[in-house]
């Protein structure tokens, strides 16, 4: 596309230009398993907002989609390239343009790694809350373009809660800012709110000013054994029931920690099926208090062995085998990653039915969880090059997310739909609310350029 080219050379930097076949194929899709992707016309890694403005005038004029992306940390084929698209790379806008403590914010581009944030953050006394598993290597324009959550949300909520103002190049190029920097405000409809979890499909953000918390007290960890999911999963219903809002409830089964131990020799291999993980950071006697309450409801829902963990080291390395559990298991072969959330007392449902996917696909499904919020991540995995498996991998995920919509809950928590839940989104919502989605994306994207055929496309 020698024109498209000529036009994009003329307004970017030569050097912000890749259309080097190899260069390009390492950007042309995330890590969802098997979600389809094409063959980019040009990659662009942009370096500034009159960049991204640059490629948005020059494709919404020609009618090329553009595919916006991070670090390419998802799990939906969101960032997935188009035949002939222009991917558009934030990961060069790495700046972290002010913190502000005494307004409690922070105002980042898009490229800035969350754990960069959070760390830098740390130092002056604050805490930005969300905190993906992916944290370490996923940036702050990802986890927006996705409303991405994590461990503490089941507490703090997700990426949506703290976004207060974001700039954006939309439509045909225009670079417009949404929401405000002030504690309230309430003029207009929440435009800053619906480019949270957009996907790249409605604009591209070039820079977010996020909300930011005081750093808080000392965890206290809590750790239960149990002998089944269910188990573990009626555990997690007792502990809301009972009102205690932890600020993380994690599930890992022996699958995820012998995947760990095995690639990272953690030695963390226990004598039980399944690990509930609790935390509570109400600080002094509250929070004693409230831990001694959730291992006594560990216990009463049957744990083998329930109790406060004494060593806070051993407490990190269980909280760090749970956010190595997918890259553990990735190394054993391709790995579908389900998203689906359902009511907090419909978890132990939940997990029966995926062990009930698993076992009539004659599938092997490992299970972590953001188990205090029903937000549910059965890793499906088939061996490589084994089309038979591939195919009940395939049908067992489209099991579990009809289980979920059936039980009342969602096709994604976090990971957001892109490619791999269109079909699921469009069983889950009524058709008059899809058209609202489709009335919305044309009308903010009037040349239909954006990450086209991404989250409302037909599936």
């Amino acid at each position: 596309m020698p024109d498209l080219l000529d036009a994009l050379r003329s307004l970017v930097p030569a050097d912000r230009i890749a259309t080097d076949r190899d260069v390009i194929a390492s950007y042309a899709h995330d890590e969802a398993e098997w979600a389809p992707f094409g063959t980019p016309a040009a990659l662009v890694r942009a370096a500034s907002t009159e960049d991204v403005r640059a490629v948005v005038a020059v494709c919404a004029e020609r009618g090329v989609p553009i595919v916006p992306r991070g670090a390419g940390t998802g799990l939906s084929g969101g960032a997935n390239a188009l035949d002939g698209c222009v991917l558009l790379s934030l990961e060069a806008m790495r700046d972290i343009v002010e913190i502000d403590p005494a307004e409690r914010l922070a105002v980042v581009q898009p490229g800035v790694v969350n754990d960069v944030l959070r760390l830098a953050c740390a130092e002056r006394g604050l805490w930005y809350p969300p905190d993906p598993a992916s944290a370490p290597w996923s940036t702050i324009g990802g986890n927006v373009a996705t409303n991405a959550g994590g461990l503490c949300c089941v507490k703090y909520g997700v990426t949506r809660d703290y976004v207060l103002a974001l700039e954006a190049v939309v439509g045909r190029g225009e670079v417009v800012r949404l929401g405000r920097r002030t504690a309230k405000g309430v003029a207009g409809y929440d435009l800053c709110g619906l480019m949270v979890g957009s996907e790249g499909t409605l604009g591209v953000i070039t820079e977010v000013t996020v909300r930011l918390r005081s750093a808080r007290s000392p965890e206290h960890t809590i750790v239960g054994y149990f002998d089944t999911l269910r188990a573990a999963g009626e555990a997690v219903a007792k502990v809301t029931a009972a009102g205690i809002v932890p600020s993380a409830l994690e599930l890992i089964d022996r699958h995820c920690l012998e995947a760990v131990d095995a690639w990272r020799n953690m030695g963390l291999s226990a004598d039980a099926n399944v690990l509930l993980l609790g935390r509570t950071d109400l600080p002094g006697e509250s929070g004693e208090a409230e831990a001694d309450a959730m291992a006594a409801l560990f216990k009463e829902a049957g744990a083998t062995w329930s109790a406060r963990s004494s060593d806070e080291a051993e407490a990190e390395a269980l909280f760090s085998a749970r956010r190595l559990a997918y890259p553990a298991l990735e190394r054993l072969g391709p790995l579908l990653t389900e998203d689906v959330c359902v009511p907090r007392g419909l978890v132990p449902e939940m997990l029966t039915r995926i062990e009930a996917a698993a076992r009539d696909n004659d599938t092997h499904i490992a299970n972590i969880a953001h188990a205090g919020d029903g937000n549910l991540h059965p890793l499906i995995i088939a061996p490589a090059g084994d089309d038979g498996a591939r195919v009940r991998a395939q049908r067992a995920f489209d099991r579990i997310v009809a289980d979920a919509i059936a039980l009342g809950g969602t096709v994604t928590g976090e990971h957001g739909v892109g490619l791999l839940k269109r079909r699921g989104l469009h069983d889950e919502l009524d058709p008059a609310v899809i058209a609202m989605h489709h009335a919305i994306k044309d009308a903010l994207d009037p040349a239909g350029v954006f990450n086209p055929g991404k989250v409302f496309g037909t599936p």
